[in-house]
């Protein structure tokens, strides 16, 4: 999908990510597209070198690219300003409440570029735009599943259609836990962080069969759900299969990869009885350790063979009689 300068101008973000940016000309160009999360600061093209112009980014004019413009302005050079809008820029961003120059303004509404204005210095104004758009712009796929944060872990629930990943799901929300997303799961990958949130149609509810879709902020408060989440741990839950031979000490590392980043994996197996929202709820904790150094299968491992190791050979054979 298609990001314009309007896009820009509408991206609803927190106060401490507020990007304040209003458009103080070229308004015709305002649907112009902007195709790569990265910015240019046009101090080399203002002074007439344009090999390698970056000018399919934004062009961002600090302090010091006003005051070349306003000596440009004054001396009447600007030919090589015209060179500047020969590209289709997608939009040109003045920091620091700065005003442009008449003639800026003027190339700008003749080109159709968006003319926007901040009241953010350059590095602020720099450091909240990169991050919005790089977001905006990273990989990202849809899966299957349920979304959840389990003791502060992104916990994603998988598995076939009917398994229980909804019920679950309600119990670890009953039990305290944060909703994030069920069904479609919308996946991010900014940098090597997976960040999962739900689509918009379907956030914040929740299908139950037999009762059909709740709304989780309305039901539990809006206590109960997360907007988005970094998913830190994958379990699949699948029918119990007596032929299959499951995990039963944790020393397997299972993955999964998503959008080329790699996850920790868990099956759980389900059958009448299990406990499967405390099974979550357990991998989640023994997930958190795992991150904090400490690992159980690990450990029983080492005194399982200090045990065998120290053990008296005569009182081993007396004890097998």
């Amino acid at each position: 999908m298609a990001f314009t300068t309007l896009d820009l101008l509408r991206l609803d973000l927190r106060e401490n990510e507020a990007l304040h940016l209003s458009c103080i000309g070229g308004r015709s160009g305002i649907m112009r597209q902007i195709n790569a999360p990265e910015l240019n600061r046009p101090g080399l093209a203002l002074a007439g070198f344009y090999e390698q112009f970056a000018f399919q980014r934004i062009q961002v004019f600090g302090r010091g690219e006003n005051a070349y413009l306003k000596e440009l302005s004054a001396e009447g050079k600007t030919d090589t300003l015209k060179r500047l809008f020969d590209h289709a820029v997608p939009c040109c961003v003045f920091t620091d409440d700065q005003q442009p120059t008449e003639d800026f303004r003027e190339l700008c509404e003749a080109a159709g570029c968006p003319l926007l204005q901040t009241s953010l210095s350059s590095s602020s104004f720099t450091a909240r735009v990169v991050s919005a758009l790089n977001s905006i712009f990273a990989p990202s796929c849809r899966v299957h599943g349920v979304l959840l944060e389990v003791f502060g872990l992104g916990v994603l629930l998988q598995g076939p259609s009917g398994v229980g990943k909804s019920e679950a799901a309600l119990a670890l929300v009953e039990r305290g836990h944060r909703f994030v997303a069920d069904d479609l799961v919308e996946i991010r990958r900014v940098g090597n962080t997976l960040i999962g949130k739900g689509v918009e149609v379907t956030s914040r509810h929740l299908e139950i069969r037999g009762i059909g879709i709740i709304n989780i902020a309305y039901l539990f408060g809006v206590g109960a759900i997360r907007d988005s989440k970094h998913i830190q741990l994958a379990v699949q839950l699948e029918e119990w299969d007596n032929s299959r031979e499951y995990d039963r000490i944790g020393d397997q590392d299972m993955q999964v990869e998503i959008i080329g980043t790699h996850i920790r994996q868990i099956v759980i197996p389900v059958r009448p009885g299990r406990p499967v929202p405390i099974l979550i709820e357990t991998a989640a904790m023994n997930e958190r350790v795992k991150h904090m150094g400490y690992n159980s299968a690990q450990e029983f491992n080492r005194s399982a063979m200090a045990w065998m190791t120290v053990r008296n050979p005569q009182t081993a054979a007396v004890e097998e009689w």
